[in-house]
């Protein structure tokens, strides 16, 4: 049976637990448009699809925000970057944001000469 009356929150320890998660995923942030046009545009002229430069974007603005760093400058000190090496800043700093038990990684392959290596197996 259905009523049109609203809810009534009980007043028991669990409500608070219950209203901390419901706003878990609730925090909003707020910067000029021009900071995520630009931030956004460097990372689409990178070959980044636009979903992730988006949230790249985001993180990098959040990190920006806490280090106190202009982020016009931080963008045009790497202008001068390699992908491969923007690729490892960009995970780097989206590893300082995340959890711990989900990180991000890159692997440099070492280089190994065959001929020694099986010389050096017997």
């Amino acid at each position: 049976m259905s009523s049109n009356l609203p809810n009534v929150l009980e007043s028991n320890s669990a409500t608070a637990v219950k209203q901390f998660f419901d706003n878990f995923f609730n925090h909003q942030v707020s910067f000029p448009s021009n900071q995520i046009d630009a931030t956004v545009g460097f990372f689409l002229k990178r070959d980044f699809d636009l979903e992730s430069s988006r949230s790249t974007a985001i993180v990098l603005l959040n990190q920006a925000r806490i280090d106190n760093v202009n982020v016009f400058e931080l963008l045009d000190t790497m202008k001068s970057l390699t992908n491969v090496h923007l690729s490892q800043i960009v995970a780097q700093v989206l590893n300082a944001s995340r959890d711990k038990t989900s990180l991000l990684g890159y692997r440099i392959a070492p280089i190994v000469n065959q001929y020694e290596s099986r010389n050096i197996l017997i």
